[in-house]
């Protein structure tokens, strides 16, 4: 059975049964049996992992293996080094402590644009910021940087452990290669 790696484009639910008039994943000519290692929301676009394996899929979405997550984030005005040093020392959420994070600034990466755009205020300036997990919760990137005072925009996955989207553009997926699952710590 394939590992695929799929670049979710904005809008598409992580799941194989459309709701409430969203688009799913069963769009996209996937691989039957394959199921996402971990979810991304609606709101959010990028990296997801789709596999039979249940090790790998656990391996991935358990915070407990500590598997690395990158996400760019678009915000509102420019993101400060103190915000983010407070996302690197932890932050309190409303559902507990979230673990220290990676935290960095990130020049404005050449991504193809969102369908639809990102709301344009011509009186709100944007950056980008870096942020790497290893644990997810609900909507825990959005509600991390809410929390320090810069609202999310725009959100995609950039990375999941060694993997990343480099050469996939949104709404296609590939197996991954044996090499790639050797190096995310699956058996071929």
């Amino acid at each position: 059975m394939p590992t695929i790696i799929f670049n979710k484009p904005y809008g598409v639910l992580s799941q194989f049964t459309p709701e409430h008039g969203h688009p799913s994943l069963a769009g996209f000519g996937l691989p039957a049996g394959v199921y996402p290692a971990g979810r991304l929301d609606r709101d959010s676009e990028g990296l997801l992992l789709l596999t039979s394996n249940g090790a790998l899929q656990a391996m991935v979405a358990d915070p407990r293996h500590k598997t690395a997550k990158v996400y760019w984030a678009q915000v509102e005005r420019e993101v400060t080094e103190e915000a983010l040093a407070r996302l690197r020392a932890g932050i309190e959420l409303a559902d507990g402590p979230a673990l220290p994070c990676g935290a960095r600034p990130l020049p404005d990466p050449a991504l193809p644009p969102r369908d639809p755009p990102v709301r344009f205020r011509k009186t709100v300036s944007t950056s980008w910021a870096e942020i790497t997990l290893k644990e997810g919760r609900n909507r825990q990137v959005r509600r991390m940087l809410a929390a320090v005072g810069f609202p999310v925009l725009r959100l995609i996955r950039r990375a999941i452990g060694p993997l990343t989207l480099e050469g996939l553009p949104p709404g296609s997926w590939r197996e991954l290669t044996p090499r790639e699952l050797r190096a995310l710590g699956g058996r071929t």
